[in-house]
C-alpha cells in the first residue's frame, strides 16, 4: 500500500467529516440557542436529544445509506449526515451548559441595564459559552470522524479509510488494515490540534488570560 494511496483514502474520508462536522456544529449550537430561551423546548427536546445517541451508529448508518440513496443522494452527503449525527450531540450539550452558565446576579445586572435579549446573548451568554464550545469541539471533530468511517463501511465505497478496512478484513490484508487505523488516528490528532490551535488564538483574540 503506497502512502500517495493511503493519503488519496484519507482526503476522501476527511471531506465527509468535515462536512458533517460543519453540519452538525451549526446545528447543535441552534438547538442549544432554541433550548436555553424556550422552556418549552427544554423540557421537551433534551429528552430525544440525549435519546437518539442511544442508537448504534452501526444500526442507524446504513439506514441513512439506503433512504438517501432511494431519493438519489450517494456520495459525499449520507456519510457526512451519519459524521452530523455523531458530532451535534456534544456540542448541544456543551453550547446548553455555557449559555446557561453566567450567574444570575451577571444576568440581573443585564437586565438592571435595560439590555436586550440580543445583547445579553452576545455580551454574556456566548463569551461564557466560548470555552465549553471549543471542548465540545474537540469531541465532536474525532466521532465526526469515526462518523464518516463507518458510513463508508455498508455503501460498498471504493475511497476512503473505512473502504480500505473493509477491503482489507475481506482479503486479510493486516497491514492495509493497521495502515488505515494509523492514518485514522493521525488525522484525529490533526483535527483535534487544529481546533486547540483555533482555541487559543480565539480566547486570546476575546483577552483570556493565558
Amino acid at each position: 500500500l503506497s502512502p500517495r494511496n493511503l493519503l488519496t483514502h484519507a482526503w476522501v474520508t476527511i471531506s465527509a467529516t468535515l462536512a458533517g462536522f460543519v453540519i452538525g456544529v451549526l446545528l447543535g449550537i441552534a438547538l442549544a440557542v432554541a433550548i436555553v430561551h424556550v422552556n418549552a423546548l427544554r423540557r421537551s427536546l433534551m429528552p430525544w436529544i440525549v435519546a437518539s445517541q442511544s442508537i448504534p451508529i452501526l444500526a442507524i448508518a446504513p439506514i441513512i445509506i439506503v433512504a438517501l440513496g432511494s431519493v438519489g443522494i450517494v456520495g459525499l452527503l449520507p456519510k457526512a449526515v451519519i459524521s452530523a449525527y455523531l458530532s451535534f450531540f456534544p456540542v448541544t450539550i456543551g453550547m446548553v451548559k455555557g449559555l446557561t452558565s453566567p450567574d444570575a446576579m451577571l444576568l440581573d445586572l443585564m437586565r438592571t441595564y435595560n439590555a436586550s435579549g440580543t445583547q445579553t446573548f452576545a455580551k454574556l451568554r456566548w463569551p461564557a459559552a466560548v470555552p465549553l464550545l471549543f471542548a465540545s469541539l474537540k469531541v465532536s471533530i474525532s466521532i465526526s470522524l469515526v462518523g464518516a468511517i463507518v458510513g463508508e463501511l455498508p455503501t460498498g465505497a471504493q475511497a476512503g479509510i473505512g473502504a480500505r478496512l473493509l477491503s482489507g478484513s475481506y482479503y486479510g490484508q493486516t497491514v492495509q488494515i493497521w495502515s488505515a487505523l494509523v492514518m485514522a488516528a493521525l488525522l484525529a490528532a490533526l483535527l483535534v490540534a487544529l481546533i486547540t490551535l483555533a482555541e487559543k488564538l480565539t480566547l486570546k483574540a476575546m483577552g483570556a488570560r493565558p
